[in-house]
């Protein structure tokens, strides 16, 4: 701020109310006393007092030039305003004064009272950005951070450097304090001087007192509100109903039901009040008190009527950006529109997968709070709605777990509305996310209840869906013969559908299968033809399958039109920011170099894949790529490591119930115990051919 004077010689603070900005100018003002030793001068112009009008611009300047001993005689009686500035600006030309102007409720309040030429300095103080004055640079001023916050509170409390003081023995109350006091200057010393001239108190009846209700901030609060117009003022108020920490225009426009245009006006209209914040560009947030307050006021003026249709608004609002962020998403999804609630008057443009994925990733805490939300006020819909529109961005992101707890309560909510396609969507996509954290039986017992209400709904969508689930998860459980009827059942009712991803995806899973048989000729001609499917899109799942497929498929036979494809699929997958199908190319690209030899690149290329994997603390996924790392290792001459990775695939593979990698785990320990222990090897390869033997 000095440095703004010392190049302009005007500054404007601005600021949330208590953040601090009068007690900023004011020091400044005392450190400037040496430079302007002719006058100092204070004026509170009042903008944001309770019960008084702001001083008018005529008023404040006759003030001022009475503060600086002119003579009446000499100060103008009429001819407005004009005359008067131009007297102050004269007295001012001679001399070195420094004025703080605090509390201005806007530009037109103080441009008349800015000194003109010569070395007098002016420091403003105001509630909202005084953007008329484009010749007075502005200092904004955030709130204390955590540590400052901790430090003014000892301080102004007298607990400083008190060890054994109340605020070092009860640190859990005196972090509340902080919290509660949103780490605002002018609460923190309201807070403290509580404590300090109440030597019985502990800081926990602090606390108690503090969280009763509203406080001097919402008198603070309710000034800088009622500058506002009638819609700015409801506008304001209904923010405060927001879920999450921050948001965007699009879903202010939405909680109010006001359109885009406005919503982003008024936003800047708060901002310039610091009634909002702005975090990030097109992100804004409000100030803990200053949400309390905005709710506070929303209890007090809206209807409970209204405020339930607000918040139906938000839940509606993010259910169809959800599924418009979906579908420019790379995954099978079902592509409707959302039956919950009405379309929203404006949606974010996901003109490109990135753009959703990072939609995702900012919302993530404001979608989870939202499904909460749905969930406590009985939107079902919703609640189960939310969650399937998510599964591409959890695909990429969040793993399994979270997933399950959604998809659990979801299923709640469907039977709740006893529509038996919600029912028989939310089985499947619970058992779904079951098989994917590895729990089998729990997948198996989703899928038989989806099962009677596919067929009574007669959804051909939903049916194509469940079988392919289901082969998925047989194949795991080391079935090798009704997976593959499955792909090819699912592949007609696609086709039937007039769906091309859903038959490609059908028939890359299908390759995969044969591939994992032994068919390689025929796995090669099925991936063939996805891949030169028309409008077959880079970033479709079954393009990648159908490129991982084929290169395996090949690589003896072409080994550089093999990687290439494996080289291809690899980058899909790291440009898709899907870390689980990064992984999976890395291991295949490690098993096709290990058969052309290569082993040091395999083994790097192995080693990249679990490196992945262990970042996203899913051990279960290990299951899928430990026995290809483990012949890779037998094969480069490392036995040992070799051993060590089959036998974590053995351990893993039964809890999860993955019986086929459990067979190829007993078959690895097979091979490498072949020459040093024939009898063992043995074991191994019968237990091995029993397992495939037995599904």
């Amino acid at each position: 701020m000095l440095a703004a004077v010392e190049a302009d010689r005007l500054v404007a603070i601005d600021g949330m109310a208590g953040v601090g900005k009068t007690c900023l100018a004011v020091h400044a003002a005392h450190r400037l006393t040496d430079a302007c030793p002719d006058a100092q001068l204070y004026l509170d112009l009042h903008g944001f007092t309770e019960g008084r009008e702001p001083v008018d611009p005529d008023m404040a300047l006759r003030t001022l030039l009475a503060a600086l001993d002119v003579p009446s005689e000499r100060i103008p009686q009429t001819g407005g305003i004009e005359p008067l500035a131009a007297c102050w600006r004269a007295e001012l030309a001679s001399r070195r004064a420094v004025v703080v102007l605090d509390n201005a409720a806007g530009a037109e309040q103080v441009r008349h009272l800015l000194p003109g030429a010569g070395r007098s300095v002016a420091l403003i103080t105001s509630r909202n950005r005084l953007l008329g004055l484009d010749e007075v640079p502005p200092v904004s001023l955030d709130v204390l951070s955590p540590e400052e916050s901790a430090e003014l509170l000892a301080r102004a409390s007298g607990e400083a450097g008190r060890p054994e003081g109340r605020l070092a023995r009860e640190p859990e109350h005196a972090a509340e304090v902080l919290r509660l006091c949103g780490h605002l200057p002018l609460a923190l010393r309201l807070a403290a001087a509580r404590l300090r001239h109440r030597p019985g108190w502990t800081v926990g009846i602090l606390v108690e007192r503090m969280a009763e209700g509203p406080s001097e901030f919402d008198t603070a609060f309710a000034m800088s509100v009622r500058q506002l117009d009638r819609a700015q003022r409801r506008f304001f108020r209904l923010l405060g109903l927001l879920p999450g920490s921050s948001f965007d225009e699009h879903v202010a426009a939405a909680v109010a039901g006001v359109p885009l245009r406005d919503a982003r006006t008024m936003l800047e209209d708060l901002l310039d009040a610091h009634l909002v914040q702005q975090p990030a560009a097109g992100r804004y947030r409000l100030h803990d008190l200053v949400r309390a307050h905005a709710r506070r006021a929303t209890a007090g003026q809206e209807s409970p009527d209204e405020r339930d249709r607000a918040v139906r608004r938000v839940l509606d609002y993010y259910v169809h950006a959800a599924a418009a962020a979906e579908a420019a998403m790379p995954y099978l999804s079902r592509s409707r529109a959302p039956m919950a609630g009405e379309p929203p008057a404006a949606l974010p443009s996901f003109t490109h997968k990135h753009q959703a994925l990072f939609w995702f990733v900012t919302e993530y805490t404001n979608l989870m709070t939202v499904f909460d939300t749905a969930v406590a006020t009985g939107a079902d819909a919703h609640a189960c709605e939310l969650p399937r529109y998510m599964r591409a961005f959890f695909a990429r992101r969040c793993g399994t777990t979270h997933l399950n707890v959604l998809f659990e309560r979801a299923l709640d909510a469907a039977r709740r509305l006893d529509d038996p396609l919600q029912l028989a969507e939310a089985h499947s996509d619970l058992g779904f996310a079951r098989y994917n954290a590895g729990r089998m039986a729990e997948a198996h017992a989703a899928y038989d209840a989806a099962e009677p209400l596919v067929e009574r709904t007669g959804d051909t969508w939903t049916r194509a869906e469940l079988a392919m689930r289901r082969a998925f998860l047989l194949w795991d459980e080391g079935d090798v013969q009704e997976p593959l009827s499955l792909f090819c059942e699912a592949a007609k009712l696609y086709d039937s559908l007039g769906s091309r991803m859903g038959r490609a995806h059908a028939t890359a899973n299908e390759a995969w299968a044969l591939l994992q048989l032994g068919y390689r000729d025929a796995a090669a001609t099925r991936a063939r033809a996805v891949l030169d499917l028309p409008g077959s899109e880079p970033d479709w799942p079954s393009t990648l399958t159908a490129r991982i497929t084929l290169g395996m498929a090949i690589v003896r036979d072409d080994p550089d039109e093999a990687t290439g494809h494996l080289t291809r699929a690899l980058d899909a997958a790291r440009e898709d920011s899907h870390r689980h199908n990064e992984a999976w190319c890395l291991n295949c690209l490690g098993v096709a170099l290990r058969q052309l030899g290569r082993y040091d690149e395999a083994l790097a290329s192995h080693r990249q894949a679990f490196a992945l994997l262990d970042e996203l603390f899913e051990e279960h996924w290990k299951v899928h790529f430990l026995n290809g790392y483990g012949e890779t290792c037998r094969l480069a001459g490392l036995p040992d490591e070799a051993l060590a990775l089959h036998r974590q695939a053995l351990r893993l593979a039964p809890e999860v119930g993955y019986r086929y990698e459990e067979a190829l785990a007993h078959e690895g320990i097979a091979a490498v115990l072949a020459e040093t222990d024939p009898p063992a090897a043995a074991r191994h390869r019968a237990a091995g051919q029993a397992l495939l033997q037995t599904t």
